[in-house]
């Protein structure tokens, strides 16, 4: 497969297994790295989410799209998507999720972590904001990667709100891996992929792609 289909989540071929995950090869000896000092400093750095591949993207953004799955304001509360114009709710899902094509998940370099040893496991995982804050449970293992992510190369993207995607404190990004593929990516690649696929929104998202591109998806929070 071409570089450009493990762009656009087309292909899990250059992928490799970190326990139950997939992920880039290039990542793996620092996220092993990263994983061993995380221990030793008392938290279990566990993988939520991986590689995602663009029919599974698709499907979260579909569902978002028609209702079938909640879209969230940025205080993280349900959205009542019938009073919203089409773009606005592309905007809206945006704010969590990433367009088809789009997502950084499909390179194999990011992930969604979270520390297992501070919730049992019957704990139904969020992935939100205030579990990251204090009074979360993942307080401490977040002021932990605030202090030693960088040490490992990794970096959040999403590390602050920019007008873009909302804070996910639950992202990691490894830096220099994630650099090359974001570097042989453009919006004449995503273009192609929307045009070709069934994509909820789709006339709207062609129509505004170039601010959407600017605004979601090379809008991040540098190393």
């Amino acid at each position: 497969m071409s570089l450009s289909h493990q762009l656009l989540g087309q292909s899990r071929e250059h992928l490799v297994p970190f326990g139950q995950h997939f992920i880039h090869p290039a990542i793996q000896s620092d996220l092993q790295r990263l994983c061993t000092a995380a221990e030793d400093a008392g938290f279990d750095l566990t993988i939520a989410s991986s590689f995602r591949d663009f029919e599974r993207q698709r499907l979260i953004w579909n569902n978002k799209f028609l209702g079938n799955r909640p879209v969230l304001d940025a205080n993280e509360q349900p959205i009542d998507i019938s009073k919203l114009s089409t773009l606005e709710l592309c905007h809206a899902i945006l704010r969590f999720s990433a367009l088809p094509g789009a997502s950084r998940h499909h390179w194999g370099t990011d992930l969604d972590i979270f520390d297992a040893n501070a919730v049992d496991k019957k704990y139904q995982l969020k992935l939100e904001q205030q579990e990251y804050q204090a009074n979360g449970p993942f307080y401490a293992f977040n002021h932990w990667l605030n202090l030693h992510l960088g040490d490992f190369g990794f970096f959040r993207p999403y590390a602050r709100y920019q007008g873009g995607v909302a804070s996910e404190p639950w992202h990691i990004s490894h830096q220099m891996q994630s650099q090359l593929m974001a570097s042989a990516y453009d919006l004449a690649m995503l273009e192609a992929q929307i045009t070709e696929h069934e994509v909820e929104g789709k006339t709207t998202l062609l129509e505004h792609l170039p601010t959407i591109y600017q605004t979601f998806i090379t809008n991040i929070c540098q190393p």
